[in-house]
């Protein structure tokens, strides 16, 4: 992805370091119900990986500014490559919703990507950095701790810039989301339904994000020419390791379509796809219409 000479957003908080968080703050019902839920869907233990967090966000002994081990946090090479490739491709966010906004006649106002290492209190809860990369409608802010572009690349084999540059998109898409009402409109909804049925709105939700997504590299393209040879590979696969019935075979050797939430690996390709080559946010809608076996 060709990102030389683009500015870096300025809507980003760095509190890498700042240690975890405290039990007097705790992670909370929901926050340990979605490291639960990241760890079976990835292959971990449950049980380990709420332990785990419990024991990351009250710990007792990490300060503000210091590691596990008692010093100044020094994030790696890598790593500061990565958060400053993340602010720019939040700021290219930012130039493409912006105008898209403008378009419908709207205002865009951007999201905060918090940074941090670990663990987090966001306005939604609090959440180990098991659950991935996730956003908060709550406090309009999108949270990443850099590693998890590590175990993409480590444990589900989905590498490359722009599939790290994806993953921020489809957390943006979101936040789009949210400022269109679709997303207070849809946890209505699901709010008033069984599991199931939640399910089945959570999954049209996730594929409209992959598919907003699509819809912001298509356009970030046209205007910076941002994409390389491979780039458009490197999203599918990541499309496609992160889809439901792949990350439940992985992790079970089976599937069972009635707990999806995010959409199988050919659905979260396919309107991803859609997105990148029309680029037409009017067509975000199409996923709330179309029956849900042909999604």
């Amino acid at each position: 992805m060709r990102m030389q000479g683009r500015r870096a957003s300025s809507n980003v908080r760095d509190i890498r370091g700042k240690g975890g968080m405290k039990m007097a703050g705790g992670l909370g019902l929901g926050g340990l119900l979605l490291v639960a839920l990241f760890a079976y869907m990835t292959g971990g233990n449950p049980l380990n990986a709420v332990l785990n967090a419990v024991v990351e966000s009250g710990g007792g002994g990490i300060q503000a500014g210091q590691t596990a081990g008692g010093g100044e946090y020094k994030p790696t090479a890598e790593e500061q490559e990565l958060a400053e490739f993340s602010a720019q491709v939040l700021a290219g966010t930012e130039d493409v919703w912006s105008g898209i906004f403008r378009e419908m006649g709207r205002t865009y106002e951007p999201p905060t990507l918090v940074l941090f290492t670990d663990s987090v209190q966001s306005g939604c809860g609090g959440a180990s950095k098991q659950v991935g990369p996730f956003y908060c409608s709550a406090d309009k802010c999108l949270y990443i701790d850099l590693s998890f572009f590590s175990t993409m690349r480590e444990q589900l084999g989905a590498d490359g810039d722009f599939a790290y540059a994806y993953v921020i998109g489809h957390e943006v898409g979101h936040h789009v989301q949210n400022m269109l009402g679709i997303l207070g409109e849809k946890h209505k909804e699901m709010a008033r339904l069984d599991k199931e049925a939640a399910n089945r709105v959570s999954v049209r939700l996730e594929l409209q994000a992959d598919f907003l997504a699509g819809v912001w590299a298509h356009h970030d393209n046209a205007r910076f020419g941002s994409l390389e040879d491979g780039d458009i590979e490197e999203a599918i696969r990541c499309a496609q390791v992160i889809g439901d019935d792949y990350l439940q075979k992985k992790a079970r050797g089976y599937v069972q379509p009635e707990n999806f939430t995010h959409g199988t690996s050919q659905s979260r390709m396919r309107w991803f796809k859609k997105g990148l080559d029309e680029g037409r946010i009017q067509d975000r809608d199409l996923l709330f219409k179309v029956r849900f076996e042909d999604l």
